[in-house]
């Protein structure tokens, strides 16, 4: 299964990208799955330019192709302001740009970071929202990782927690993604409502 990574963090080291590398570790400890990272930092002339331009560069498109063929998603974002990052959401506008269906029914599991837990509802009130409007299916667990969750008690349980239930959304079967539900015509229906 192929497990996409976006990660929005702009410093270089990152605790952005250090959270997506460790909630897709996570994922691999409870599923088979090839790791693709995308970071955007590196898309962001691009992701600017499709904007103003309706066009992808190669990158970008790329990056489009991989959010769209991806069988699940980890989306982490530093927190700016309340909310996720203009370019996390100018990247995700571009991806439903070219295809409005690009995220319908991938499981995507969010995850912020931030300097101070006082920002931890940016799970609730921003992510999820954005997603569920992209027809994503949600992992309920979020992971939000202020300054101080760093190295104490609890974040690696709750990545564990994240990362098993992403890669059981991810998995083919009555509770994964492709499984398909049998549909028995309306014609058929009635007649066997009639037959009682």
């Amino acid at each position: 299964m192929k497990l996409v990574v976006v990660s929005a963090g702009l410093s270089v080291p990152s605790s952005t990208r250090l959270l997506a590398d460790r909630l897709a570790a996570a994922v691999g400890q409870h599923a088979d799955v090839s790791v693709e990272v995308v970071e955007l930092r590196d898309l962001a002339v691009e992701i600017a330019q499709s904007l103003t331009t309706g066009f992808p560069g190669p990158a970008l498109d790329a990056a489009i192709g991989a959010v769209r063929g991806a069988d699940g998603l980890i989306a982490v974002t530093p927190v700016f302001s309340a909310s996720y990052s203009g370019l996390f959401k100018s990247f995700f506008d571009a991806v439903s740009g070219f295809d409005k269906d690009a995220l319908a029914g991938t499981p995507v599991l969010v995850a912020a970071t931030g300097g101070t837990a006082r920002h931890s509802l940016v799970l609730d009130h921003a992510l999820r929202p954005l997603f569920a409007y992209l027809r994503a299916v949600v992992v309920p667990t979020g992971i939000y990782a202020a300054s101080e969750d760093w190295g104490a008690e609890g974040l690696a349980e709750r990545l564990d927690r994240a990362g098993a239930e992403l890669a059981r959304l991810m998995r083919p079967g009555p509770s994964g993604r492709s499984a398909e539900v049998p549909v028995v015509p309306f014609e058929q229906q009635l007649a066997a409502l009639r037959q009682r």
